[in-house]
């Protein structure tokens, strides 16, 4: 099965990610059971969640389903079984020189695959992504031969490429559907009503390449739940306590001008964030983050759940889209992590400079790195 238009993901309940209140491991389980049940299709799971627990409790939640009812996706590429962490940094990626030669990369992503696979209980995932690349994971060749090794085994039908975890990564994705787009079926981006810049440049480039799109953090940080409102507690840990002050007030006074067009069709403000990124060049998916927020008066998590399985077949029209687009133009709101002139030292896991070849990506896709990627802002717009 290829991926479906709507998808969950083991980074929602807040066991693996740090969002809103994490399920027990029973209603965990039971939540997606019950996405299955309410007619979302498509689950993924990164090995590096839990280093595997989420892979396993994914495969214990879809046990009892036949195989053939569900698209199953994985992602690889942060070594934890050799890598040591470095605290919020995580686990170094597997490409990293101190931890391999290119040469023992396809055997690593061989392992990697194997394990995951088998706590997910199953035998071939449908589709297997790169997760969160270093420079080495968007341009080298060894990499995407491994990972086209692993198509050619049947331990995946298809492949893709997972940018992150932060926001960024543009000329380096549109280089990797450059060169390897032929092998990439899947790439999956952050995209939102609130949040177009800077995933919605590399969409003409997912078009061109036939490299289809699945879009994360749809939500915008569960504002698009409606149930965090202005004066909302984070716990001290939730990771969205760590953005700029102002952003939860800033984001409703934007989805409240947003609201007559979900009342006109009579959506939720969370479908409306979905049907806007589906109608995107290149986007055919949409995996927001399901949260339970702490708050007494919040959603259920499985009202959300069942708001995402009812998205309906609803079209935006073309003015409907640009006044979404008009209200939520957020360019230069932030850093972005990838290529940036600004980084002159050695490649980060997460942030290196500018070569020649992102440069001409820049100049082939109209994209001008100091003035489409650069942060401007100063405050919380």
């Amino acid at each position: 099965m290829d991926l479906t238009r709507t998808a969950y993901g083991t980074w929602s309940g807040g066991r693996f990610m740090h969002f809103g209140e994490p399920l027990s491991e029973e209603r965990f389980i039971t939540t997606i059971q019950r996405a299955h049940a309410r007619g979302i299709r498509t689950f993924m799971t990164a090995d590096v969640y839990g280093n595997g627990a989420a892979d396993e409790m994914l495969g214990r939640a879809l046990a009892g389903f036949p195989r053939d009812s569900y698209c199953l996706v994985g992602a690889v590429g942060h070594d934890f079984y050799s890598g040591k962490r470095d605290g919020s940094k995580g686990f170094p990626r597997f490409t990293h020189p101190q931890l391999r030669p290119p040469n023992q990369f396809a055997d690593y992503l061989r392992m990697a695959t194997e394990k995951s696979l088998q706590r997910c209980r199953a035998d071939k995932f449908d589709c297997l992504l790169l997760h969160n690349p270093d420079s080495i994971g968007y341009t080298n060749d060894a990499v995407w031969k491994a990972l086209d090794n692993l198509r050619e085994a049947k331990l995946t039908e298809r492949l893709g490429i997972a940018p992150g975890p932060a926001n960024g990564f543009t000329l380096d994705v549109i280089l990797s559907f450059e060169r390897f787009g032929a092998l990439m079926d899947w790439a999956m981006i952050i995209l939102n009503p609130l949040e177009p810049w800077p995933g919605g440049l590399c969409l003409p480039a997912a078009a061109q390449h036939d490299v289809k799109i699945i879009t994360r953090v749809v939500d915008y940080g569960g504002l698009f739940h409606d149930d965090v409102k202005p004066g909302h507690k984070f716990g001290q840990q939730d990771h969205r306590a760590f953005r700029p002050p102002g952003w939860v007030e800033a984001g409703n006074t934007k989805l409240d001008q947003m609201r007559a067009i979900a009342e006109h069709h009579g959506i939720t403000m969370l479908q409306l964030a979905c049907l806007w990124n589906l109608a995107q060049p290149a986007v055919q998916s949409v995996i927001p983050t399901l949260i339970q927020e702490a708050d007494s008066n919040s959603k259920p998590i499985e009202a959300k759940v069942d708001e995402l399985a009812a998205l309906p077949d609803v079209k935006l029209s073309a003015d409907e889209r640009a006044a979404i687009l008009e209200v939520g133009n957020n360019q230069g709101c932030m850093a972005l992590k990838g290529a940036n002139r600004s980084h002159t030292t050695e490649p980060e896991a997460d942030h290196w400079g500018l070569t020649p070849d992102l440069e001409a990506v820049g100049r082939r896709w109209g994209i001008d790195p100091d003035h489409d990627l650069v942060c401007t802002h100063t405050k919380v717009a």
